[in-house]
């Protein structure tokens, strides 16, 4: 399991490494990044400014407690906001930005493929039809981390082991929702739906967190995003192939692409 997570690190450090060899091209990827990240700052910046009244607004419950307990709620309140906002911040912030960048990510993606050979055509489906899957696919990651963000908020509240338990989980969720909003582009270009998608990428759970957290780590660093954004989309082309490959080798992993019959899918 540990050199499985290590393997995914590894797919994200692949993937920063083409910085060095296609500086041009990472350089488009960072654009957008750049553009979405300065209007995220200021909104994180402002929430932080303020979390302690809105910690305060959201724990009314607490008013007539005697102190320290107030304080500590309060305060346990205020960091589970932060790291509630720090969570839908990355994820939102992946989806928007490859929605603003989409001809530039699409464009590192297809040179990522070429570049490792048996390059797949095209998406299925016009534009149109590409565009409403795209948008589909990112509200259900959506709801998933709102449904992930609540929780990990709920976990917060509770002093001292929320704030510790709080981060290490927000890392594995988050990253495990980043790993699937980035491997959007391979794997919609081989016809497999965001269901069979899960279920790839579950195979190898271990690799795809240690992509995931990975890449979520350093989303958190200042201006980390803009560098990491562009080698993110080369390292999750890297980890869809392999779980394609993967799914090719294993019959049970096999995903039942669009139009496939019963009687394709059990001759693979």
């Amino acid at each position: 399991m540990i050199r499985s997570f290590l393997e995914g690190v590894g797919l994200f450090g692949r993937g920063l490494g083409t910085w060095l060899n296609r500086p041009g091209l990472m350089l488009l990827g960072a654009i957008p990044a750049a553009i979405v990240g300065a209007v995220y700052v200021t909104g994180v910046v402002l929430l932080v400014i303020n979390s302690p009244a809105i910690a305060d607004w959201a724990t009314p419950f607490a008013d007539d407690w005697d102190e320290p307990w107030r304080e500590i709620t309060r305060a346990a309140a205020s960091l589970a906001l932060v790291g509630l906002a720090v969570l839908l911040v990355v994820l939102t912030f992946t989806a928007i930005t490859l929605a603003v960048g989409d001809p530039f990510y699409e464009r590192i993606w297809r040179a990522t493929e070429e570049s490792l050979g048996d390059a797949p055509g095209e998406p299925a489906g016009g534009f149109w039809e590409q565009l409403a899957r795209g948008i589909l696919n990112a509200l259900r990651l959506l709801l998933l981390a709102l449904g992930i963000g609540v929780m990990l908020f709920a976990v917060g509240l509770v002093p001292v082991v929320g704030q510790i338990a709080g981060p290490v989980l927000g890392a594995l969720f988050g990253g495990w929702v980043l790993a699937l909003e980035l491997t959007g582009f391979a794997f919609d270009a081989r016809d497999v739906p965001l269901k069979q998608r899960r279920r790839m990428l579950g195979h190898r759970r271990a690799r795809t967190l240690g992509f995931g957290v990975a890449a979520y780590l350093v989303f958190l660093i200042p201006l980390g995003a803009v560098v990491a954004m562009p080698a993110a989309v080369v390292g999750a082309t890297r980890l869809a192939r392999a779980a394609n490959d993967e799914a090719g080798r294993h019959p049970q992993v096999t995903p039942r692409y669009r139009g496939e019959t019963d009687q394709t899918v059990s001759s693979t």
